[in-house]
């Protein structure tokens, strides 16, 4: 699972990452050490706008989707807050996410994610959840396998009214391996910069082609640290949620 990560380069920083030829000009979003579920998020996604659906002009994008998938067919948003991940055994064959996984998915850039584990306080006896940062080794932006899906609100009467659409996404996760395997026995699935293109192509919508994509998380080592419960509340953000915790 992945319930928690941190997100924090610019779209100036993250357009020329993933080849995303428009820097979003209006839409930004702050760094956020402490991304949570329902939160806005960074996402590159390729899709043909919606005034030019005829053209077959895909363009390539980065842009803020709400972070828990709402399936086209949801009665209420409120699904979205249990939608945060996809297995990646079954993402193409349940209903919620299987048109998603053909047609639309999407990256989303991390620094790393946060994973829990219980422990035993050494001065107290009380078992509690420590939290674990784990991200690249080198530091390099992670490319979050993800799905995104739009939901169109019954309460807005007009199509062309940018309230009547919400656009959701979720995680991909896979087997823990490497040093994440530790601490928890699923983690996000990343990408390697040799798989964006077919991810991304919505042209692209071979089940088994798709799954083979995704057969190994990106290559790389992950470091982990322990880090402040301060991460526990969604509250919390800035830089020293990520500052290893001593003893």
């Amino acid at each position: 699972m992945c319930g928690r990560y941190s997100s924090t380069r610019s779209p100036q920083e993250l357009a020329p990452l993933f080849q995303v030829p428009d820097v979003p000009a209006k839409e930004t979003l702050a760094p956020n050490w402490n991304v949570a579920p329902t939160n806005d998020v960074w996402a590159v996604l390729e899709r043909t706008p919606r005034d030019e659906e005829d053209s077959g002009n895909v363009q390539r994008e980065l842009r803020p989707l709400r972070w828990g998938l709402v399936p086209s067919w949801a009665k209420d948003v409120k699904i979205g807050a249990r939608m945060i991940n996809a297995r990646v055994e079954t993402v193409h064959e349940k209903p919620a996410f299987r048109r998603a996984f053909t047609r639309r998915r999407c990256l989303l850039p991390a620094d790393g994610f946060y994973e829990w584990q219980q422990a035993k306080d050494p001065a107290t006896g009380k078992v509690r959840k420590q939290p674990y940062f784990i991200h690249p080794e080198d530091d390099q932006v992670m490319a979050l396998a993800g799905l995104y899906e739009y939901w169109r609100d019954p309460a807005v009467k007009q199509d062309d009214d940018p309230a009547a659409w919400l656009m959701t996404c979720t995680i991909i996760t896979t087997e823990a391996t490497d040093t994440a395997g530790r601490v928890h026995p699923r983690m996000p699935l990343a990408l390697t910069p040799d798989h964006y293109d077919a991810w991304l192509d919505p042209a692209h919508q071979s089940p088994d082609e798709l799954r083979a994509l995704l057969g190994q998380p990106a290559g790389g080592h992950l470091d982990v640290r322990p880090v402040s419960t301060a991460v526990n509340n969604v509250r919390n953000n800035g830089a020293h949620l990520l500052d290893e915790l001593t003893p």
